[in-house]
Order: structure tokens, then sequence, then C-alpha cells
């Protein structure tokens, strides 16, 4: 009759020590787990304001090779009429100066909004005049911004690409200068202070202004700080756009078209050439593993949003030449670690605007495979053809990029 009640008294001493034993442990993990957050604390870089801040970057190597003369050989843009040297049309080399560099900061409340910081440079800003030529480049500010973003509104101040001109497409082989430059992209970074107001939702609907800095694109030689004639004018540039967004993360989206317009001296005359453009521009994710990427553009004097016009500026009216242009790009990605894609561009001025030596028509088509087979490695191979039409016909480039490097 005492058998059952001693089985049950050490029953329930077990579950209790059992119970003893997994709290025992749970202290153990959460003590550990205190010690990880505080090392990581610790060891965390941060500013002197006391924000986090992010490094970031990527060091690539691109050898290259191109079949005709171009206007840069390791990120050509347009061919380039031959010469009469006798040397062979083309060539091929290495260049490690499409390496970037950035930092990033962040802070949760700033003026009730969250404030976002950040700096990336690169070491294509020209070459030191030496035997060392393209292996011992410059480093150059591509992008540096300050961003507050509340409920409905964002503020930004720094230098980024045109806000009509957002898009970028993917490339290893494209990254001093973006790909389809001069072929329908206007990426140029510039100085700019922008505003934007945005519903909430699922989808939402934005519009945005800003005023850039002025600019001709006009070659600057060492130590040239004169105005160009986009400065003399002084007037800013000033831009609008309106978009349509929706998602977040891989899967945001967002349609939008633009206007541009912008000012340039004239010798001798108190008229200002006004330069304007329409644009329009869309990233649309095609389900979890495909993107889509586009820009339009059609206008005047557009040379100095970044090679617009096949970077001409004016014609034989003395007006700024107008041209249109356009890009597009799709990237498939079947696994995290690969990416495929393919894209086209052109740039077309009106021929009647241009010179006897003038460039007629610019186009690029391309594909890409990007692979990263192992932690922070990459590797990246691009066919690039490059059509440039002058009165004088056709002259076709082929273009072949391998990049290999790491990000961090």
């Amino acid at each position: 009759m005492w058998v059952t009640p001693a089985l049950a008294q050490d029953t329930t001493r077990t579950s209790r020590d059992s119970l003893a034993v997994r709290l025992e442990r749970a202290e153990e993990a959460i003590a550990f787990l205190r010690q990880q957050l505080a090392d990581a604390s610790e060891s965390a870089v941060r500013t002197r304001s006391r924000m986090a801040m992010e490094i970031s970057g990527r060091v690539l190597v691109n050898a290259f090779a191109n079949t005709r003369r171009v206007n840069n050989v390791d990120v050509p843009v347009f061919v380039r009429p031959d010469t009469s040297s006798g040397l062979p049309l083309g060539g091929a080399g290495m260049a490690i100066r499409q390496t970037t560099l950035g930092f990033a900061v962040a802070s949760s409340d700033v003026l009730g909004a969250a404030f976002t910081g950040g700096l990336d440079v690169d070491f294509y800003g020209g070459q030191q005049p030496s035997s060392g030529g393209r292996t011992f480049p410059l480093v150059r500010m591509r992008i540096a911004k300050a961003v507050l973003t509340w409920p409905h509104a964002e503020l930004m101040a720094g230098q980024d690409a045109p806000l009509v001109s957002p898009l970028n497409p993917v490339s290893l082989a494209s990254v001093g200068v973006p790909g389809f430059t001069a072929a329908g992209n206007l990426w140029l970074w510039l100085p700019q202070l922008r505003l934007g107001v945005n519903t909430a939702g699922d989808v939402r609907i934005g519009v945005q202004a800003a005023i850039l800095a002025p600019t001709s694109g006009d070659p600057a030689g060492a130590f040239d700080t004169d105005n160009d004639i986009a400065e003399r004018s002084k007037r800013p540039f000033v831009e609008g756009r309106a978009h349509v967004s929706w998602g977040e993360g891989d899967q945001a989206g967002a349609i939008g078209v633009g206007a541009h317009d912008g000012w340039f001296a004239t010798p001798n005359s108190p008229v200002r050439r006004e330069g304007r453009a329409w644009t329009a521009d869309a990233k649309i994710p095609l389900g979890r593993y495909a993107l889509f990427l586009g820009e339009w553009y059609s206008g005047d004097g557009t040379r100095g949003l970044g090679g617009g016009a096949i970077g001409q500026l004016f014609g034989v009216s003395g007006n700024p030449i107008h041209s249109a242009g356009a890009w597009a790009q799709f990237n498939l990605t079947p696994d995290p670690r690969v990416t495929i894609g393919a894209g086209y561009g052109m740039d077309d001025p009106d021929d009647a605007d241009l010179p006897a030596t003038g460039r007629l028509r610019n186009t690029a088509a391309e594909v890409h495979v990007h692979v990263r087979p192992a932690g922070p490695l990459l590797v990246g191979f691009e066919y690039r053809r490059m059509e440039t039409t002058y009165r004088s016909g056709p002259l076709v480039n082929d273009h072949l990029n391998v990049a290999v490097g790491f990000s961090f």
C-alpha cells in the first residue's frame, strides 16, 4: 500500500531536479549572450558623437581588352576615330583603380527623424604624371550625404546622383564610370540639397525637388578653380521628380518621372542658354530572382549630368544640343552567389545640331556574369559591344573585362 506514494514522491523530486537543471542552463546561456553583446559593443567602431559606424569596401582588380581605339581603355564609353600611327588599334591591360571604400553612420532620433550619413570614395580620380600611370591612381569623392527621414518626408544634403536619374546598372566592369555612360545614363554625382514627401502604405506616392550644383561637364585641368559656363550663369540646376514605390528590401520597386532645368552663360551676351530634360526611371523586381532596371531621357544640354549627347554640349547654332537616350538591364539571380544579366543603352543627338566631327549616335550592349565563390571573394565577367557613329560611318569596339576581388 505504500509503494505508489513512494513512486509519486520520487517522480516529483526528479521533475524538480530537471527543471532546476534547465533553469541553470538557461541562466548560463543568458549570461553568455550578455557577454557576447558586451564584447560586440566594446569592439564596435564608434564616432566621437557615439554613433555606431559601419566600414565597407571592395578591392577590385580588372583585366581588360579592347579591339579599337576608345576614349578610356579600362572603362570605355565611346569609340574614337583611328589614328595614322601605324600601331595596333586595340590593346589589353589591368587596373585596380575601381576599388571602393566607404563608411555609414546612423542615429534613430535627430530632430525627430532617423538620421543616416555616409561617404563613398574610389581611386578613379586620375593619375599622377609618372611612369606608373594608372597603377598610381588618385582618390576621388563619389557620394557623400546626410539624410533625415521622417515617416512621410525626407531631407538630404550632400553629393549624389541627379534626382531625375537615380539608377545605375549592375556591373563589376563599370564602377569608376557607371555602365551606359554616353549611352543613355545621366549619372554624374553632384552636390545638392533635396527634399521629398510621400504617402504611407503598401504602395507609396511621392514627390521630390532638388537644387544642384551647376556644371557644364567641361574637362578641368590641374589646379583649375575658375567658374565654368554653367556656374557663370549664376543659377543652380533645379530638378523635380514624382514616383510610385512599393515593397521593402530586395523586393523594393519604383517608377518615376522627372524634369531638369539648367542654364549656361554665353560670351559677350547677358542671354543665358537653357538646357531642359524630361526623364523616366523604373526599378521593377520580377519575383524573387529577377530584376529590371531602366531609364530614359530627352532634352537639351545634358552633358553636365554625366555624358548626355555623347559628351557634347553646344551645336553649330550655338544652342545646347538636343538628344534622347535610354538604357535597360535585366538581371537574374538563381542563387544568392550568382548573378547573370544583360543590358542595352543608346544616346542619339540630333544630327543637325552637330559639327562635321561630331558623334552622331552611340550604343552599348553588354552581358555579364558575377559569382561569389566563397566568403567575401567575387569574380565577374563582362562583354560589351560599343558602336559610335560619325559622319564617315560607325566604329565598333569589343570590350572584354574580367574582375577579381573581395568585399568587406
